[in-house]
């Protein structure tokens, strides 16, 4: 082959250093009628690199006297041997298999650019061919790891799972192994067309190669997420943003997405240390992006319109997922400490603040050393942000209001971006969650009149948007919000005749009292009612049978229709009487209904045993009442 410092050599390094630039550089200004141009000229600088290689080749003659060739093994992109048999990576035969690769590779690379998948797989199999020949060595191992990253990608491209994941975890291998049996900085593929004073350096090749394999982990992330494999997932999720970082080669704003993203893997699994590190990480990386621009430098640039929306945007996804973080952290601390009728367990409140005090010290010092993210420049900041939340469940009313005040601070910022106009589904989601975080804090709350004015912030939140909805458009919305205000009225009355009976007996409650219980008592039956004539058809017919999906929610808005209509107080006999049969009306919807569909039973058990004492029980209260009233006329 020719010398490196020959000039036919320099010639080819030049034409491989244009079709980067034309690549990489020029592509970007193509005119969009025209838009793979430059990539276009890059190809056929490539294409006359491999026939100069070809013509050297057969100049000096195929294989060195003392090289033997090994039979050819099928290629599928899943073998690990390339460590054994082959051509040396720096004999002079292991090089040319190199370079001719390497061309292969840019062409296929180049050819799945310009959306020709099925000539870019062909030259990249090339590639891969060529490499079977060669041993893995520190002249090849990069791009024994590239090629596999762009197939793994090809393959993904095409729903083929399966086949990218073969490509990638070989690649994957290699890497381990090459670092474990060699480890020095290896030749990466451009200096092969590159002339000796500008060979890169060993800190430059050692950044280069740790990002490739950056690269094998974030493609494994994304198939393991394909393949339903989600924790795996999210540990290839989490070393890729590791590594990102240590080696200083991200998008701010994008990184800060996907730490914040992995958050919700972690928050789901009851992780909540981790998704709070992935969290502050993201909110501190996402602030090496700037500041947001005005409004008035948005105006009169486009280029800075365009950042301002994108910054904006992102940072309000991630003020979300803290959202969903201290809501969630509420939500489960809630059920560890509940009874069985959903109030506050003291004795296993103290329980638990013991156990606490002599693990939460251990358990913070042996989970987080595996998972920092941050460098010098941002492991303090991200510390900083950690202790401004904590991780542990909230197990009084102090510990769980400052999880709501961080929630709530973020519901704000939010809302700052997801507006109603523009945003209309985002914007109640994010009021949803508000409501929500309300209705966790409110479990903790000990005053009952202070838990009720909660209740009340949820409705007076949730309320106006529900009325002022349109019933077409945004049908699923107002039947959630249906559904949570007829619950929140529901919570504030049985809090109402809570205080009501810890002051006095039922017999005795004053008008005001007893006027505000049916208030609300009416109010969450008025809801639930909307809730199930909005699954009526348009002539007002109530479907016989009912989906999956609105099943249980239909027959415990009947059940509890039901009940409610029973415990409005009321003095006259025929407007109690009244009442009395609408509940047993939706008392027995209920019951024949499971007993039509047996297989609904399983999803109101309580309601549905409940139901059928009362379809029993109330006709001979009903009966009692009707003697009484024809006694008295």
């Amino acid at each position: 082959m020719a010398s490196l410092n020959s000039d036919e050599w320099r010639a080819i390094c030049d034409k491989f250093t244009n079709a980067q630039n034309l690549t990489d550089v020029e592509s970007r200004n193509d005119p969009e009628n025209d838009p793979f141009r430059s990539k276009y000229k890059a190809r056929e600088l490539l294409r006359e690199i491999y026939c100069s290689l070809k013509s050297f080749e057969a100049g000096e003659g195929e294989e060195e006297s003392g090289d033997q060739r090994p039979t050819e093994p099928p290629v599928d992109g899943q073998r690990e041997d390339g460590f054994g048999q082959g051509f040396s990576g720096d004999s002079p035969a292991g090089l040319r298999a190199a370079k001719l690769g390497a061309v292969e590779y840019y062409l296929g690379v180049n050819h799945v650019d310009t959306e020709e998948l099925s000539a870019g797989q062909e030259h990249l199999m090339n590639c891969m061919k060529l490499l079977e020949r060669c041993r893995v060595s520190s002249e090849n191992v990069s791009l024994f790891i590239h090629v596999r990253n762009q197939l793994g990608i090809l393959w993904a491209g095409r729903d083929e799972t399966e086949t990218a994941q073969g490509f990638l975890e070989t690649a994957e291998s290699i890497y381990q192994r090459y670092m474990k049996e060699d480890g020095s900085p290896p030749t990466d593929m451009t200096e092969y067309f590159t002339t000796e004073e500008k060979l890169l350096t060993h800190q430059e090749r050692t950044k280069r190669f740790e990002l490739a394999y950056t690269h094998t982990m974030y493609y494994l992330a994304q198939v393991y997420k394909n393949l339903g494999e989600t924790e795996r997932a999210a540990t290839y999720c989490h070393t890729t943003l590791q590594r990102q970082l240590q080696l200083n080669q991200f998008s701010p704003m994008e990184w800060a997405l996907n730490a914040a993203t992995l958050s919700q893997y972690y928050i789901t699994k009851g992780r909540y240390m981790e998704g709070r590190h992935c969290l502050s990480a993201a909110t501190v990386i996402s602030g090496l992006a700037g500041e947001v621009p005005s409004e008035a430098a948005a105006q009169e640039s486009e280029t800075e319109s365009e950042r301002r929306e994108t910054l904006r945007q992102k940072r309000a996804e991630i003020a979300r997922c803290w959202i969903k973080y201290c809501l969630n952290l509420l939500q489960d601390a809630k059920k560890l400490l509940e009874d069985n009728i959903g109030e506050l367990d003291t004795d296993r409140q103290e329980e638990l603040k013991r156990a606490r005090r002599r693990e939460e010290e251990e358990e913070e010092k042996g989970r987080k050393s595996a998972l920092l993210f941050g460098s010098e420049d941002t492991f303090d900041s991200i510390a900083s942000m950690e202790e401004k939340v904590c991780c542990l469940f909230p197990l009084d009313f102090t510990e769980a209001r400052a999880v709501f005040l961080v929630g709530q601070n973020y519901v704000t910022q939010a809302k700052e971006y997801f507006q109603m106009d523009g945003y209309v589904t985002d914007h109640i989601e994010i009021l949803q969650d508000h409501s929500s975080l309300f209705r966790g804090l409110a479990f903790f709350e000990e005053d009952l009149e202070r838990r009720c004015k909660m209740h009340k912030r949820r409705v007076d939140m949730l309320e106006p948007i529900c009325n002022d909805l349109n019933a077409q458009y945004y049908l699923l919305i107002r039947r959630q919000l249906m559904f949570e205000l007829a619950e929140t009225f529901n919570e504030m009355m049985d809090l109402k005749l809570t205080l009501a009976n810890r002051q006095a007996d039922t017999q005795s409650l004053d008008n005001h009292t007893i006027k505000k219980f049916n208030s609300l008592c009416s109010a969450s039956a008025k809801y639930f009612q909307m809730f199930l004539d909005s699954l009526c058809s348009p002539e007002g017919k109530f479907p016989e049978h009912l989906e999956e999906e609105v099943l249980r929610p239909a027959l415990v808005a009947r059940f509890r229709v039901a009940r409610l209509h029973s415990r409005l107080i009321c003095p006259l006999p025929s407007v109690q009487l009244d009442n009395l049969n609408k509940s047993l009306e939706n008392y027995r919807y209920v019951a024949q209904y499971c007993e039509a569909h047996p297989e609904a039973a399983a999803a109101v058990e309580t309601e549905l045993e409940l139901s059928k004492e009362m379809v029993g029980l109330l006709p001979l209260k009903i009966n009692r009442l009707k003697a009484r009233m024809a006694a008295n006329n």
